[in-house]
């Protein structure tokens, strides 16, 4: 299978600071790869790297075989790219934006264009100053696909859209792979991943830390769970659960961390009278911050 992505030890740093280093990826042609991870782990930087937008600091990467540093012009005609934040003319409308980018490809197929505006439900007679950041983002999504590129790389898609649009986000870029091409795009939302790639690398303080199939994620998923009891809480008992781990309780209440199947939590907690059951998927960060945090404090006390 051909690889559209490489990266050899791709590294960059900002003096002092951290950004990214000694990174190995591969994409292959016709998958849609997510880049995961939290708020200032280093998607940004590595996807600004890739696009010759920053040099790297050592390592290397191509992308269509092409070194990034020898030819990004050669490589920038097949990608579409939405950066992580979208802002341009603010006096012209989208449509005037979208037009504008369009030209700059040597024209687009306008029957398609309009149908990526639609189904995107957005509205390009407004002024580019006067649109919310969801639809801003709408603007961006268009400028990405509206060319059918061979490559997207999308950073942070689906940030400031709502759930309707967030569906047609998902299902523009399953027809995108279905054409043969292939999709780059970071995110700090699990579930997302999930939901729309084939394989996931994920980084951590600018260093990956896993790559491999999407259903490699699903023993970072977890919930956290609330109980609050009308008597003494059972906390040994929910403690000694399969997948059930960070057990705290405090005024009939128990907090903890439910791995895998809510079965077994929903059958021991039908044996007691509740006042309140409570379950939310956390945050990436938040996921991290559990999964790695406790990993780096068995490490320290070794």
């Amino acid at each position: 299978m051909t690889a559209i992505i490489e990266t050899e030890k791709l590294t960059k740093s900002y003096g002092a600071h951290r950004g990214i280093v000694d990174l190995d990826l591969e994409v292959d042609e016709g998958e849609v790869f997510g880049f995961l991870g939290p708020n200032g782990a280093g998607k940004t930087t590595t996807i600004r790297t890739l696009l010759d937008h920053l040099r790297p600091t050592s390592g290397r990467a191509r992308i269509f075989g092409i070194e990034t540093t020898a030819d990004p012009v050669a490589i920038h005609r097949r990608i579409g790219y939405l950066p992580g934040e979208f802002t341009l003319y603010d006096r012209l409308t989208g449509g005037q934006t979208i037009e504008y980018f369009g030209n700059l490809r040597g024209g687009v197929d306008p029957a398609y264009r309009a149908s990526l505006i639609e189904r995107l439900d957005l509205d390009p007679s407004r002024r580019f100053k006067e649109y919310s950041r969801g639809n801003k983002q709408k603007v961006g999504l268009v400028v990405a696909f509206q060319h059918r590129p061979e490559l997207l790389i999308l950073d942070e898609p689906t940030s400031g859209l709502d759930p309707l649009v967030q569906q047609a986000f998902y299902g523009l870029v399953g027809e995108a792979q279905a054409e043969g091409r292939t999709v780059f795009l970071s995110s700090h939302v699990l579930s997302e991943v999930e939901r729309t790639c084939d394989r996931v690398a994920i980084i951590r303080d600018g260093r990956l830390v896993r790559t491999g199939r999407v259903d490699t994620l699903r023993d970072l998923a977890h919930h956290q769970v609330e109980l609050r009891f009308t008597d003494a809480v059972p906390a040994a008992e929910f403690a000694a659960l399969p997948g059930v781990s960070d057990v705290v309780v405090g005024d009939h209440t128990l907090r903890l961390r439910v791995a895998g199947p809510m079965t077994p939590v929903l059958q021991a907690a039908a044996r007691h009278e509740l006042l309140d059951f409570l379950s939310r998927e956390p945050s990436l960060e938040e996921t991290f911050l559990a999964e790695y945090g406790r990993q780096d404090s068995e490490v320290s006390s070794r």
